[in-house]
């Protein structure tokens, strides 16, 4: 089956700088969508394959989850950035994702641990920007799915690098048999009426929560803020409905799905970052029971809790915030992410 390219989730473009000139966040679309197995120049191979990262992105995020729970760890490998850009003051300019792990974390006054150096180009490169100048792109986005050996961009887009990673797991060189590893999307015949709920419940979490935090906590209108606000507690709302009505471990039944991987993100952030620094101070996800043992029984999956770190997200999202203060709670019932290895918090 030929890789989709997702587009019908993508941020519409139409009249974008008109928007944004009004004060709404527009997502731009990303250009590399090379599809790996599919692709001639990309076949899927073991230990050929990199990705570049922050663990404060959500969309980097989602691919580091894939990563994990397809026990891929050992055979793609992974460069991480430090979660705030370059200053003003930094001779490339500013704005930009940098590799830089000596450099320190206001958070915590020293430096990140699983900050790294470039490793996959060859080139030792500072910035995420110059991997794209190489090819001749003015992209400076993340995730980056990288091939080492033509050293070259596949795809830069998040939700069409789970897609692969999920299918080509066993060619990638998972650690996990195929009965083991968690299928994210299954393609087999019998699987339509999943494809289709996990295709829905995609669209209304990246419009509504994936991309609505983002509506919300950098729009510069009260009016656009409000309806965003409001979209993504009033699907908080529904997905909680949805756990409950037959107490069902993740939102398409008893199976993991791609639906959840894309979720969670999101909502691991909301009650320690989102609430504060997206102006999501609706509710906590602490509020909803159902919601609340969801996020805490994906962090208990094997791989989840490695795969981001909260404090790349407090530092990242708040030291990018007008004083670069970073909030040091919240600490009741008990701090984050310990909290998510109680889902008894909830009642």
């Amino acid at each position: 089956m030929t890789q989709s390219n997702d587009n019908s989730i993508e941020e519409s473009q139409i009249d974008a700088n008109t928007r944004r000139a009004k004060g709404e966040f527009v997502r731009g679309i990303s250009g590399f969508r090379s599809v790996l197995g599919e692709d001639p120049d990309f076949p899927a191979e073991s230990g050929r394959y990199h990705l570049f990262v922050a663990f404060n992105c959500p969309w980097c995020h989602r691919v580091t989850l894939a990563r994990n729970l397809l026990s891929l760890q050992d055979s793609i490998t992974m460069d991480v950035a430090f979660p705030n850009r370059t200053g003003e003051d930094d001779p490339a300019g500013p704005n930009q994702w940098e590799f830089n792990p000596d450099r320190l974390a206001t958070l915590t006054g020293t430096t990140l641990s699983e900050c790294t150096v470039e490793t996959a180009t060859g080139q030792n490169f500072r910035r995420v920007k110059q991997i794209y100048e190489a090819e001749g792109s003015d992209e400076t986005s993340v995730p980056v799915l990288y091939d080492k050996k033509t050293k070259r961009i596949v795809a830069n887009e998040s939700a069409e690098i789970i897609r692969m990673l999920n299918a080509q797991a066993g060619a990638l060189g998972s650690n996990l048999t195929d009965a083991d590893r968690p299928d994210l999307y299954p393609l087999d015949q019998g699987s339509a009426e999943l494809r289709q709920d996990i295709d829905l419940l995609n669209d209304e979490i990246y419009q509504a929560i994936n991309n609505g935090a983002y509506k919300a906590g950098f729009s510069s209108s009260q009016d656009i803020y409000s309806t965003a606000f409001q979209t993504y507690f009033d699907t908080l709302d529904r997905l909680e409905t949805r756990l409950a009505s037959d107490n069902r471990p993740y939102l398409t039944g008893d199976n993991f799905t791609e639906a959840d991987l894309r979720l969670f993100p999101t909502l691991y952030r909301h009650d320690p970052v989102y609430y504060i620094r997206m102006k999501l101070n609706g509710a906590k996800i602490l509020d909803y029971p159902h919601l609340w043992r969801w996020l805490c029984r994906v962090y208990a999956l094997p791989g989840v809790a490695h795969s981001n770190s909260l404090d790349h997200c407090r530092q990242g999202y708040f030291g990018r915030s007008w004083n670069n203060v970073i909030p040091l709670g919240p600490f009741r019932p008990m701090t984050y992410p310990a909290a998510y290895l109680h889902p008894e918090l909830a009642g």
